[in-house]
């Protein structure tokens, strides 16, 4: 497994938990607003770092650190992952997992093996939506899916979108809300413009304000237990 990025500490990925990030490189979807461009688009970048360099990296963290939090990209489109998790449980590390919930089977086989403790899932755009913001065909079912198996799984997780009013209007807000009812958490996250993305000229785009944001989180209100607003 190649890692593509490392934070050696964070406060704020794995809520509750000291942890460090990695970040792994590809992803199948295409968001304009992805502030991780060359890893979404597997291109080359300055950090390239050895599953074996990394697991040396974790054995003098022991004590120090309580999780990793998996990041892309989007990690479930590499085939070792099970493994790469496994070996991270393996030295008694947490792990946390950020994904975009195309891969349900990958999803169910960390859950079954218990190799994830943390689920975060974005949920990108109301279901009919999804193609138009994600920029690439998605199987609606497997989104779907991929809900059903995290509310179930009895780990702790979130679900969480960041908006924007070029994509994201109240009825959306509303179809998204629905599409992960009597979830724990569900966190909307203010989108920034000022951050490098796959597509550049949504930074000529105007951000929800704080109070718009406020009633669009009393929309998402009314079919989750908790929600928060990020990045305000």
């Amino acid at each position: 497994m190649d890692i593509h990025g490392l934070q050696k500490v964070t406060l704020i990925d794995f809520p509750k938990q000291v942890a460090c990030t990695v970040f792994l490189d590809r992803c199948n979807f295409r968001c304009g607003f992805c502030f991780n461009p060359k890893l979404a688009l597997g291109k080359e970048t300055n950090f390239n770092m050895q599953g074996r360099e990394f697991f040396e990296f974790l054995e003098k963290r022991k004590n120090l650190l309580d999780g990793v939090c998996i990041t892309g990209g989007e990690p479930t489109m590499h085939p070792e992952l099970a493994e790469f998790c496994g070996k991270i449980k393996g030295m008694g590390f947490l792990v946390k997992l950020d994904t975009n919930g195309s891969n349900p089977g990958m999803l169910k086989t960390l859950i079954n093996k218990k190799l994830v403790d943390y689920i975060a899932m974005d949920i990108k755009a109301p279901l009919e939506k999804y193609d138009e913001i994600v920029g690439a065909k998605v199987n609606k079912e497997a989104i779907r899916e991929s809900i059903a198996l995290i509310m179930n799984s009895g780990i702790d997780y979130e679900f969480r979108s960041t908006l924007l009013p070029k994509f994201h209007s109240a009825q959306d807000m509303e179809k998204m809300a629905s599409m992960v009812e009597g979830a724990d958490l569900y966190c909307l996250q203010q989108f920034n413009p000022n951050a490098e993305m796959i597509d550049n000229e949504l930074k000529k785009e105007r951000k929800f304000i704080k109070e718009e944001l406020e009633a669009l989180k009393k929309i998402a209100e009314r079919y989750v237990k908790k929600v928060e607003l990020r990045g305000i």
